[in-house]
């Protein structure tokens, strides 16, 4: 009876102690580390704080953050879209093969990214010919970090697309082309509801990637004062500088849209959980 009992008290402390190593873990490297962004942000006053926001080269810092995100979320929501339907609905040659090409930017070092886009639109890229045709600048430009951007995020809408396209199946996509209706009256009526939090959720994690990419873009942007500069490479340059508050001025502003995705997502997996179980 006693070696009974003793089992169940070590294994009712078990949850305990490894609840609170999470939580200390997670006070570590999570809460203290976001918590003396803020600290810093704030130390010599509000007026400072948001004198460092309105600063001209941190609002065209955040213009350019902004920008790349939009596109990056555009361009990554059509082909997420049409790549997971590709590969949900078809059989075909390479398929398999396509669908590992899509986790190529996540398996690349932004780093490396970057240097790929020097290495095509470079002064002896490949692509420099049609370039120079064109009359467009690429490196050095903000074309470049949205297509360095694009690249980093193209995973994230078309990874959560695909699992919830193959949970759902085919039969009711069958049952709508049996009666009568088209191929894209099927996707808009019935496809696009069925996995509308996912792509929610897909949209939501290539913005906040898109928004806080840095080595990409640093290979790309030539740190161009009021033009090239995200928000991550203005906090970079300002801790440099050692302009701290200002610094962490800026980095606050990230955190604070990291804080807003984060709440966005929980609403998403919230409503989702509500409507499964309704």
């Amino acid at each position: 009876m006693n070696r009974i009992s003793l089992k169940l008290d070590s294994n009712s402390l078990l949850p305990i102690v490894l609840t609170i190593c999470a939580v200390l873990v997670l006070i570590v490297l999570l809460a203290l580390p976001l918590g003396s962004v803020f600290y810093y942000a704030f130390e010599k006053g509000i007026e400072t704080y948001f004198q460092a926001l309105k600063h001209p080269e941190t609002l065209s810092a955040l213009r350019l953050t902004l920008l790349a995100a939009f596109f990056s979320v555009v361009f990554n929501l059509v082909f997420g879209l049409a790549i997971a339907w590709l590969v949900t609905k078809f059989n075909f040659k390479g398929r398999s093969l396509l669908i590992t090409l899509i986790d190529l930017p996540l398996t690349v070092s932004p780093v490396i990214a970057g240097m790929f886009a020097v290495l095509l639109y470079g002064s002896s890229g490949l692509l420099k010919p049609i370039i120079d045709y064109l009359g467009i600048k690429v490196l050095f430009a903000p074309l470049g970090i949205v297509i360095v951007t694009t690249f980093i995020t193209v995973p994230f809408i078309a990874r959560e697309l695909i699992p919830a396209l193959q949970a759902r199946g085919n039969a009711e996509e069958e049952a709508a082309l049996t009666m009568g209706a088209s191929g894209l009256t099927t996707f808009f009526t019935v496809t696009l509801p069925n996995i509308k939090w996912a792509l929610f959720y897909g949209v939501l994690l290539c913005n906040a990637r898109a928004m806080g990419e840095f080595g990409a873009v640093s290979v790309v942007s030539g740190h161009i004062r009021g033009l090239t500069n995200t928000l991550p490479l203005h906090v970079e340059i300002l801790y440099n500088e050692y302009s701290f508050t200002a610094s962490f001025a800026v980095a606050s502003l990230l955190a604070l849209l990291a804080i807003i995705t984060i709440l966005i997502k929980n609403i998403i997996e919230f409503r989702a959980h509500i409507r499964k179980r309704a």
